[in-house]
């Protein structure tokens, strides 16, 4: 029998097309979406510990690098709840292109400030403008956030 569903299983595997198996071949279950998740959020805490490494002498590299890769896996972590191409797609939506720009922007900024610039007051200000970004970036998922936000900034500013 089980000869039988895996000829069938074949079979319909030759018909369904090479686009097709490839992408069925990638798709994860729930739980392997929500465990990868996790571990992305978890691997974003190398940002914060790389703040510490910023006062050591020399530490500025290290720092970049902890908060670059602590940023990305944060920001991978949605590919994995959502999916890859669903999420290039919001990526690249009106209401988050200036907010995916400007936030790609920083990053590369803040890579050249520990590489070649040295200098920490520009690598704070851009980390600070990247969190800054994100949380632009996020509050459309969430129904209201950014009228919201931006009425209680308006009403704080009079």
């Amino acid at each position: 029998m089980e000869k039988l569903l895996w000829v069938l299983s074949v079979q319909d595997n030759k018909e369904q097309g090479l686009t097709m198996q490839v992408l069925d071949a990638l798709s994860l279950s729930f739980n392997t979406r929500l465990k990868w998740f996790e571990i992305c959020v978890v691997s974003g805490i190398f940002s914060i510990l790389g703040t510490g490494l910023l006062w050591l002498p020399g530490g500025i590299k290290l720092f970049e690098v902890f908060y670059t890769f602590g940023y990305t896996a944060a920001l991978a972590s949605t590919c994995f709840l959502m999916g890859p191409m669903k999420q290039l797609k919001k990526i690249f939506e009106t209401k988050r292109l200036l907010s995916t720009i400007v936030i790609l922007l920083c990053l590369a900024l803040t890579l050249c400030t520990a590489f070649w610039w040295h200098k920490k007051g520009l690598a704070i200000l851009f980390c600070i403008l990247q969190f800054l970004l994100m949380t632009w970036y996020s509050l459309p998922y969430i129904p209201y956030a950014r009228v919201v936000l931006i009425k209680c900034c308006s009403s704080l500013q009079s």
